[in-house]
């Protein structure tokens, strides 16, 4: 990372990269891409459309003409690993961060998200939906994820809380060593 900043401890000259796969989003997309522009992460925004038909598109190609937002455009849908591998092959941030685009999770929580990588705890961060006890508001889902989670961590030698979180952030270094393959995710 490059030298520290006096403004809020970001690093002189950061850029967060933020993934945006989407498909069918219309309902929620433009509020969305209006509190990822209000986040004061220096930021560039990679939304990538996997064919969407339900007018995402459309609302794509008449976007506000923000300086920061890149959008790709699949023609049909490839699914959500093939829209990250685009997203990921056109990000120039020092740390690229995978948001969903249905409002689920809120921008506001970067800061958090990319804090372990910035003070060189973890070069990769995973969101989690179950912290602090909130495993309650997703009833038996919670129940499932948990347990799919606590063996997917006995697998892998991990200590996960959320195997299906959508946030993944990951230093730019790491990103570039993974091969991804997969097209769903």
């Amino acid at each position: 990372m490059p030298a520290q900043s006096t403004q809020d401890s970001l690093p002189v000259g950061f850029l967060l990269s933020v993934i945006v796969p989407v498909y069918n989003e219309a309902a929620t997309l433009e509020r969305l891409l209006e509190r990822i522009q209000e986040n004061p992460i220096p930021c560039e925004i990679v939304v990538v459309d996997d064919g969407s038909t339900d007018g995402t598109r459309e609302l794509l190609q008449n976007r506000p003409d923000w300086d920061h937002l890149v959008v790709c455009f699949h023609n049909t849908n490839r699914g959500k690993g093939a829209a990250l591998r685009t997203g990921f092959a056109v990000a120039k941030g020092d740390i690229i961060l995978i948001q969903d685009g249905d409002l689920e999770y809120d921008p506001a929580d970067y800061r958090r998200l990319i804090r372990p990588i910035l003070q060189d705890e973890a070069d990769v961060v995973y969101g989690s939906r179950f912290q602090a006890g909130q495993g309650h508001r997703y009833g038996w889902f919670y129940r499932g994820n948990w347990l799919l989670t606590r063996v997917s961590n006995v697998v892998n030698g991990l200590t996960l809380t959320d195997m299906e979180t959508c946030y993944k952030v990951f230093r730019r270094e790491v990103l570039d060593t993974l091969d991804t393959v997969a097209n769903s995710w």
